[in-house]
């Protein structure tokens, strides 16, 4: 199957390479009907009054397109737009934001909102089993980002004026766990104490798993429980 990797590539631009291709991700054996299932009763629609992409299925005397049973029904956002998205979302190291989409796709802000809402809601993960397994490397560490629900500190600077105060202990806290080659997971802890680490990393990973850390002290005693363990240094490089 054909990936868009280029920003260039029609299917981000125009909207029959876009129906062409997401028909191609969701019917890879051909076009099946959302509402009962069936495949051999499934035809195309044609004319001009139904417009490009419509299907008919003669089991149960409906009409639909790609979009049906999708996260893009019953939006009005061309689905080369939704790919856009998907593309930007996902290549940005950062994230993007709603104003963001809003003027790089050319929509309103609540569109924009809207899209964004839905997209984050198909990323759920709909299989939270332990990442990993034998003879699988799951990578464990924490991280600070933004300023927890009170509002950032300031402090006045003699130099610089007023600074924002980005402190370890006023910033939410995160563990994600990465499944080396695989799935990632992110999980929002209030703090990053010995037992709720080992809950998090217990819960999260197959103990059947080489497990690799940082050199918080903390995960000594949860590496014994897996089959190897490895404390490395992170060290990012800019």
């Amino acid at each position: 199957m054909r990936t868009p990797e280029l920003l260039s590539d029609p299917a981000y631009h125009d909207e029959d390479a876009a129906r062409a291709y997401l028909e191609e991700v969701r019917w890879p054996d051909g076009p099946f009907c959302p509402f009962c299932g069936s495949l051999e009763t499934v035809k195309p629609l044609g004319g001009p009054s139904m417009g490009p992409g419509w299907y008919y299925c003669g089991a149960c005397q409906d009409k639909f397109t790609v979009r049906v049973g999708s996260i893009f029904e019953r939006s009005h956002i061309p689905i080369h737009k939704w790919l856009l998205a998907f593309r930007l979302m996902a290549s940005s190291k950062k994230g993007v934001s709603a104003h963001q989409i809003h003027r790089t796709l050319g929509i309103t802000y609540k569109s924009a909102w809207f899209l964004l809402h839905r997209i984050r809601e198909a990323m759920t993960d709909s299989d939270p089993t332990p990442l990993g397994g034998e003879g699988k490397t799951v990578e464990v560490d924490e991280t600070f980002y933004g300023i927890k629900g009170e509002g950032p500190k300031w402090i006045l600077h003699p130099r610089f004026g007023w600074q924002r105060v980005r402190a370890g202990a006023d910033m939410m806290k995160f563990v994600t766990l990465g499944e080396r080659g695989g799935k990632a997971r992110s999980v929002k802890v209030e703090d990053l104490t010995a037992k709720l680490l080992r809950n998090v990393v217990l819960t999260n990973a197959d103990t059947k798993s080489a497990l690799n850390t940082g050199k918080r002290i903390s995960y000594r005693a949860i590496g014994r429980r897996f089959a190897n363990h490895e404390a490395v240094e992170w060290r990012i490089v800019l």
